[in-house]
């Protein structure tokens, strides 16, 4: 069967174009604000009460923070949302599998239709669905659902971006929520934003994210509080109990395309991507996480975050050990079409992989040989690196870096 999407016939009825945003769920939330956002630099954007959720607040008492963080880098209103483990699974309608510290894994499409469209197509092919609707955080139109091992993978529309002056929008003021699939057509942003200025809600009363820091370091010219500066989010890296399955889901429902796939001591690993880089997810067999000596508390390997340049990483690997974080390299066979990458944990144990460069797939959606890539010595950084052919290529960061 094929699928009108924007007069172009597809297998399903929607494409992804990007990984969006994504998050964990942890228990040490004070620690873990403070890593992503004075460490890592994330900005903070918005705070979600999950005492809102709760038909009976009680149900949450005295396990800690109940406050969730929508967290950015970018203009997106959030690329990170950082949730309180204990209240998430106190709040759970659906026991899941324990192990499942990801609270969603979120990819672009582009438009409304294909969200509300694929929500269809997931009911109709027997896939379970999370939530499908609206949220006032972000106002980006979503369907939830799960994949084989219960990780939340949620398709989006239309995400709320923050300008120049560093403010989301107010909170249930301006975009309106939904909690169930949208009906077709929906008013645009743009008039939303004129009735709300109709009903004399002032725009400038949402959340604003300050730095603490003093901006001390010199990033390609420009002053910022770190050595170091987040572009990009991704891939991210998931150990999985049944290979078949996940592939299945990534590759057949999501529509993710295969890129390649290693065996690495004696197991298979799958590398799929979604646009031009090389992967966007990829699976590992659950039999890795002990042999990398990973915490046995998650099935996620690890979550990307591209730094802007190759010293750039450096720098952060330098800044992050100054900083009593612990730094770890993983095995290169294990990330394809990634050269220099580093692992630093949070303070849940989940796994940060820093990088700066994504080999870049092209119209015949071929990979580069292997032989052909940059050889990589776990443990020797060189000063300077020589080009390939696609360094810093790739969709690149907009806006200012601070």
């Amino acid at each position: 069967m094929s699928y009108d999407v924007g007069g172009v016939l597809l297998e399903r009825p929607f494409k992804i174009r990007r990984l969006g945003h994504f998050g964990f769920d942890n228990v040490a939330m004070a620690e873990s604000l403070a890593f992503y956002t004075d460490l890592l630099g994330f900005r903070l954007s918005d705070v979600l009460s999950f005492n809102r959720v709760a038909r009976d607040p009680k149900t949450i008492e005295g396990l800690g923070d109940t406050n969730g963080y929508m967290l950015r880098y970018g203009s997106d209103h959030h690329a990170f949302a950082l949730f309180p483990r204990r209240v998430r699974q106190a709040l759970s309608h659906r026991p899941s599998n324990p192990e499942v510290t990801t609270n969603q894994i979120t990819f672009q499409v582009g438009s409304l239709r294909e969200v509300v469209e694929g929500h269809d197509y997931f009911k109709g092919n027997d896939i379970e669905i999370q939530r499908a609707g609206r949220d006032p955080l972000g106002s980006n139109w979503h369907t939830y659902v799960y994949d084989p091992d219960d990780h939340v993978a949620e398709l989006y529309y239309g995400i709320e971006q923050v300008g120049w002056d560093g403010q989301a929008k107010p909170e249930f003021k301006v975009s309106r929520p939904f909690f169930e699939v949208a009906t077709l057509p929906q008013p645009s942003e743009r008039d939303e934003i004129d009735e709300a200025l109709k009903k004399g809600i002032v725009l400038s009363s949402g959340h604003r994210g300050l730095e603490t820091l003093p901006s001390k370091y010199e990033v390609g010219g420009v002053m910022l509080p770190r050595p170091f500066k987040i572009v990009r989010i991704g891939p991210v890296r998931l150990f999985v109990k049944d290979m078949a399955k996940a592939e299945a889901f990534y590759r057949d429902r999501l529509g993710l395309i295969p890129t390649e796939e290693v065996v690495w001591q004696g197991q298979r690993c799958v590398f799929l991507r979604c646009n031009t880089e090389h992967h966007t997810v990829a699976l590992y067999p659950i039999e890795l996480r002990a042999t990398l000596g990973l915490s046995a508390h998650t099935n996620c390997l690890s979550f990307g975050l591209q730094m802007g340049s190759y010293k750039q990483l450096k720098d952060a690997i330098a800044f992050l050990k100054a900083n009593g974080q612990r730094i770890v390299e993983l095995p290169p066979e294990l990330r394809p079409g990634v050269d220099y990458a580093a692992c630093v944990f949070d303070p849940d144990g989940h796994a940060l992989e820093l990088y700066y460069y994504m080999e870049q797939v092209g119209w015949d959606g071929r990979v580069r040989p292997a032989a052909q890539r940059r050889k990589i010595v776990s443990g020797t950084w060189p000063d300077t690196l020589e080009p390939m052919a696609d360094t810093y290529m790739g969709e690149p960061f907009l806006g200012p870096l601070g």
